[in-house]
């Protein structure tokens, strides 16, 4: 399922392959975001000719629109939304989890209100893997908990008895052919339970492991140090992900640590702020200095964008709330998460990634606005 192709010498980054029911996904990877079964502002066309290998769908949202019924329907998610590559969805239980007070943690699942219409609805790792199973994903993750960073160590500690005991009914249930499941670390920033639940995991047996409860509200030092602690205990000849993550300085750092999967949702959410990404950091496409630019986004870019119009038209789009511009804008900010991945999977077989690690990082400053979106989307996902 998993192939190691090749390790850096100058760091604990890999070059590999996941083998899915729809098709090799080569790592390290960026999974494009479509929670909704779309990747915001994009279509399949677009993703497929800016390099996207897999994408990642949501179990809780799709299962209340449109709902499971109509999903089968279509013969599953991948027919359902025309896309024939590979897929991961996730559980669905950071979603819950994030309902906080509204939410009623039991045995064998949780009972929260749906945030559309208030109806009652129980999700555990039965509910969840079935779920995942009429999707007919290639990649399903098990029902965990998901505390937050700041989450006193006894709580914490409840948490990974319950994540590996969530665990342990997830493997029991039935997947869709060809399915893979990844189990999912938690333990905060504590050494010795990340420990534990990433040996409990591994004595279950799952297909890959992900690194939970990371990009949760925590400072990114603490981030990195969560990652840190947990994958010495994850085996090497699986895959790794590393949940909601990152920018892409934090993704450069994160393969730098033996990370060999991300999604995040910041390339098309900051774009449909006016936000864009370059390999020097971020800028505001809406602002008045690129008012008579008409360069690209980024110089030497070969994005649809870049190709073919300006800094100026698209900031003039942008000011005047035409769609195109935020589309443009979110189809250059997702073409460079993936040409980021695309760089570094180069640098690792050619040898050369510890040079490059060190001149991304060198010339790339992060935004405050990419933090504070960062943190929005924490808010965001706390409020649902």
């Amino acid at each position: 399922m998993f192939e190691l192709l090749k390790t850096d010498s100058s760091s604990r980054a890999r070059l590999g392959r996941l083998h899915t029911a729809h098709g090799v996904v080569e790592t390290p990877v960026y999974m494009p975001v479509g929670t909704q079964a779309s990747v915001k502002a994009l279509d399949n066309r677009e993703l497929l000719e800016m390099g996207t290998q897999i994408l990642l769908g949501n179990t809780y949202h799709l299962s209340i629109r449109p709902g499971m019924e109509i999903i089968q329907q279509a013969g599953g998610l991948h027919r359902f939304m025309n896309w024939s590559g590979p897929i991961l969805t996730d559980s669905g239980g950071f979603q819950v989890f994030s309902l906080g007070q509204i939410r009623k943690i039991k045995e064998h699942g949780v009972e929260f209100r749906s945030h559309l219409d208030g109806s009652l609805i129980f999700l555990g790792p039965k509910e969840s893997m079935n779920i995942q199973r009429l999707l007919g994903s290639d990649v399903a993750m098990v029902f965990d908990e998901c505390p937050p960073h700041d989450t006193p160590v006894d709580d914490v500690k409840k948490a990974v008895e319950r994540t590996l005991r969530w665990a342990r009914e997830c493997k029991e249930q039935p997947r869709a052919v060809g399915q893979l499941v990844f189990g999912i670390v938690q333990g905060a920033a504590h050494p010795d339970l990340r420990q534990r639940c990433a040996e409990g995991l591994i004595e279950i047996g799952f297909d890959g492991y992900a690194i939970g409860g990371v990009s949760v509200g925590e400072p990114e030092p603490e981030m990195f140090k969560a990652v840190e602690m947990t994958e010495p205990h994850l085996p090497v000849q699986q895959a790794r992900y590393a949940m909601g993550l990152g920018t892409p300085a934090q993704m450069v750092e994160l393969v730098a640590r033996g990370v060999d999967m991300f999604d995040c949702v910041l390339p098309t959410r900051i774009a449909r702020n006016g936000t864009a990404f370059t390999s020097k950091g971020t800028f505001a496409v809406k602002g008045g200095a690129v008012k008579a630019d008409f360069g690209p986004i980024e110089e030497g870019c070969e994005c649809f964008a870049c190709r073919h119009h300006t800094r100026a038209y698209i900031r003039h789009l942008m000011n005047v709330n035409e769609i195109l511009g935020l589309r443009l804008v979110s189809i250059h900010n997702s073409h460079f998460y993936l040409k980021v991945l695309a760089d570094i999977r180069k640098h690792l077989a050619d040898g050369s990634f510890g040079e490059y690690r060190r001149e991304f990082i060198s010339r790339y400053v992060p935004s405050e606005k990419v933090r504070a979106a960062r943190a929005k989307a924490a808010a965001m996902a706390k409020a649902v």
